[in-house]
């Protein structure tokens, strides 16, 4: 047993159990050389002793870390902060620490500050939660010199990408409010430097002008239910107004709320739909129609792309791409 106040180390573990310090190493590794029932025996000595591995040895002996830096957009937006939570979940799962570094804005210089401040921890590589178009050139600067993915990143160049398909789920939403007999279909949007915002405008253009129905201009937002409200205060006094599409829910809540102080009831006169499925979707009133995005596989193909560049030592090219789901309640109708 090790003295007293001194962490247990593979050696007390491997006297223990009887086997070489070696044979310990390799099952502490993951090793597939070690028989099974030699296995079992280390595994119960190291639960007996409470042996927790050394991060710092661990560094020296394999020249990695197994710390991966997160670079996030500072705020409560529903979309980064749940792409956080799956990223560092799916982290964890795979026996990686997380140092997150959150920022402000992700402007180049903020971005670049950043990234030094991860590849001076010693990080083995970094997933950037990256939505604005801007922080696009400072990551190009540094993907070959680390392993690198960006989260809803611009999906070219030399970065490896991890998006939901957003101008797929814009276009799903537009086309389901055209087929209940929609003549045209408004769009509330979130701000265009943002590649979700971009994407969602451009499907919504898309559908509308392969269904040859009138393109209005879109009501600009900020992903807020605020710029919703303000915008729907508009809408509901628009007498041809039968549909819209909102980017986020949180802008579709304050739609809602102005469609109603304006008179207009949802779905009976005017059919709404969202994107994002937050938790409190289906408790709006009325329950809102909406794109569900799936956070979980994003933080999953988001580490699997990752450790690949991590094992391989290759810089990242790959793009995966994730579709979203439409998810029908009671928000949405044909047109009176």
């Amino acid at each position: 047993m090790p003295a007293s106040g001194r962490p247990p180390a593979l050696t007390d573990v491997a006297r223990l159990v009887g086997v070489s310090h070696q044979t310990v190493s390799r099952v502490v590794n993951n090793h597939p050389g070690v028989r099974p029932r030699t296995r079992e025996r280390v595994l119960a000595g190291l639960r007996e002793l409470g042996y927790r591995p050394n991060p710092a040895a661990r560094a020296l002996a394999t020249g990695r870390s197994r710390t991966l830096g997160v670079l996030a957009l500072t705020g409560t937006l529903y979309g980064p902060t749940s792409t956080l939570y799956a990223v560092e979940q799916a982290a964890r799962a795979a026996d990686y620490q997380v140092t997150v570094v959150s920022l402000h804005s992700l402007d180049p210089g903020a971005v670049r500050q950043a990234l030094g401040r991860l590849l001076a921890g010693g990080i083995d590589g970094v997933v950037a939660i990256a939505p604005l178009l801007d922080a696009t050139d400072a990551l190009s600067a540094v993907a070959t010199r680390l392993p690198l993915v960006a989260v809803e990143g611009r999906p070219d160049g030399n970065i490896a990408t991890v998006s939901v398909d957003q101008e797929h789920g814009a276009r799903t939403a537009t086309e389901h409010l055209l087929a209940a007999g929609h003549p045209t279909v408004r769009h509330v949007a979130g701000p265009s430097d943002w590649y979700e915002g971009a994407g969602r405008i451009a499907g919504w253009r898309a559908a509308l002008e392969a269904a040859g129905a009138a393109v209005h201009p879109p009501l600009a937002g900020d992903w807020t239910a605020r710029a919703g409200f303000a915008a729907g205060r508009q809408l509901a006094h628009e007498p041809d107004l039968t549909a819209v599409f909102v980017a986020n829910d949180q802008m579709a809540l304050g739609v809602l709320r102005a469609l109603r102080e304006g008179g207009r009831r949802v779905p009976e006169d005017v059919s709404v739909v969202g994107f994002d499925d937050i938790p409190e979707a289906a408790y709006f009133s009325p329950p809102l129609t909406t794109l569900r995005q799936d956070f979980t596989e994003v933080g999953r193909q988001s580490l699997r792309s990752l450790l690949e560049q991590v094992e391989t030592g290759a810089t990242g090219r790959a793009h995966v791409v994730i579709p979203p789901e439409l998810v029908l309640r009671r928000s949405t109708a044909p047109p009176p």
